[in-house]
């Protein structure tokens, strides 16, 4: 049976990797992301493929449930949160940019939750019941050595909590919620110089989502498996 995937965040980076590898593998893929009508490679990416892509704001709840509705009642194997901002803490006169900060928790923390919420029905109903939140080793408090980044820190920091009392209250329902650090990743983001290739990142976090069970719920990894430091 052909598994169906939901990626917030799918027009580049990491997520449109996440669409090419999921598409090209035959999964249903629900592409989403803020407009369409400029998603070039992410047409590209779907064409002649098995999916479809879905204008979705994440800070609106009325554009999550518009793509519940689309989603209607088909069962969805995998969930992945990965549409996220990492906006300058500062402004031009060198103060602490508040209203970016509480954009970053919009999008960074409220909205994962808000699409899991209005999904999870859907992920109840499919055959895999993971969900698979992208979240950043600069979220981990135990590794911060370095201070700064006060917004992109605290925003990570904030969703990998949300990843744990997700996977408490869904344990009962046998869905598997996890956090990934990405690694230092080779896109808009991160950057020409980041150390990572996102065909490596993805495949990492893939070859995870593919032996997820139910004991590693509320895990937080890197992207190669290996264990990280809340």
């Amino acid at each position: 049976m052909v598994k169906t995937v939901v990626i917030a965040g799918a027009s580049r980076g990491i997520g449109l990797e996440f669409v090419r590898q999921f598409a090209q593998d035959g999964w249903r893929v629900h592409a989403c992301c803020r407009q369409p009508e400029k998603a070039d490679a992410l047409k590209a990416a779907l064409n002649g493929r098995n999916g479809l892509i879905h204008a979705l704001d994440v800070t609106d709840d009325s554009s999550i449930q518009e793509l519940a509705q689309a989603i209607d009642d088909e069962p969805v194997d995998v969930l992945i949160n990965n549409a996220g901002i990492m906006p300058d803490d500062r402004k031009a006169d060198g103060t602490m940019d508040y209203e970016a900060w509480e954009a970053a928790l919009r999008t960074n923390v409220i909205a994962p939750f808000r699409v899991v919420e209005a999904l999870v029905d859907r992920i109840d109903a499919g055959q895999m019941h993971v969900i698979a939140n992208v979240s950043s080793l600069m979220g981990s408090i135990g590794d911060n050595r370095s201070g700064g980044d006060h917004i992109y820190r605290t925003s990570k920091t904030a969703l990998n909590m949300v990843t744990v009392n997700l996977a408490e209250d869904l344990r009962t329902r046998g869905i598997t919620v996890l956090a990934f650090h990405p690694g230092w990743v080779r896109t808009d983001m991160g950057g020409p110089n980041a150390a990572v290739a996102p065909e490596d990142s993805v495949r990492g976090m893939r070859e995870q989502i593919a032996a997820a069970v139910p004991d590693q719920s509320g895990g937080f990894t890197n992207y190669d498996g290996t264990p990280l430091a809340w």
